[in-house]
C-alpha cells in the first residue's frame, strides 16, 4: 500500500512539516508495477490532484488497486465514481482513515451522494479486498 495525492500531515505548518506532495504522484507506481508485475500494489486515497493518473495505472496495470480511503465521497471527482462504476468496479476498495473519517460518516455521506451502482457495492465493500488477499 503506498499513499497517493495530497496529504493532511503537515498541511498547514512551516514548510508543509518536510512533505513533499510531488512524491505522492501516483504515476511513480507505474514503474514500481513493471518491475514488480506479480506484487499487488494499491494506492491508498484518490490520489488528488492526481486522480487521472491513479485510473491511468489501475487500468493499465493489472496488479493495481484503489483505495477510497481519506476522503468523504462528497469529494470524489466525478471520473473516479465513472470508471467505479465501470472500467475499476473489480479494482476500486473501501477505506474510511478512521479515525479521521468514521465508517458512519463516509457511509452517510456516500449514500447521500448515490455515487455507486447498487450491483459494484459488494466488491468495493468486500469482495473487492477478499480477492486482492486472497480471502476468496
Amino acid at each position: 500500500m503506498f499513499h497517493t495525492g495530497q496529504t493532511g500531515a503537515g498541511a498547514g505548518t512551516r514548510g508543509g512539516g518536510g512533505i513533499r506532495l510531488g512524491f505522492s504522484n501516483p504515476i511513480y507506481l507505474d514503474d514500481v508495477a513493471v518491475d514488480f508485475p506479480d506484487m499487488p500494489i494499491i494506492m491508498a486515497h484518490p490520489s488528488f490532484p492526481w486522480q487521472e493518473e491513479a485510473l491511468s495505472v489501475a487500468t493499465h496495470k493489472p496488479q493495481v488497486y484503489i483505495d477510497l480511503s481519506g476522503w468523504s465521497p462528497k469529494y470524489f471527482p466525478p471520473i473516479l465514481v465513472q470508471y467505479a462504476n465501470t472500467l475499476l468496479k473489480d479494482k476500486v476498495l473501501f477505506g474510511t482513515d478512521f479515525p479521521v473519517l468514521t465508517p458512519e460518516r463516509w457511509m452517510s455521506d456516500l449514500e447521500k451522494l448515490g455515487a455507486f451502482r447498487d450491483e459494484v457495492k459488494p466488491g468495493i465493500f468486500k469482495d473487492n479486498a477478499a480477492k486482492l488477499l486472497g480471502l476468496k
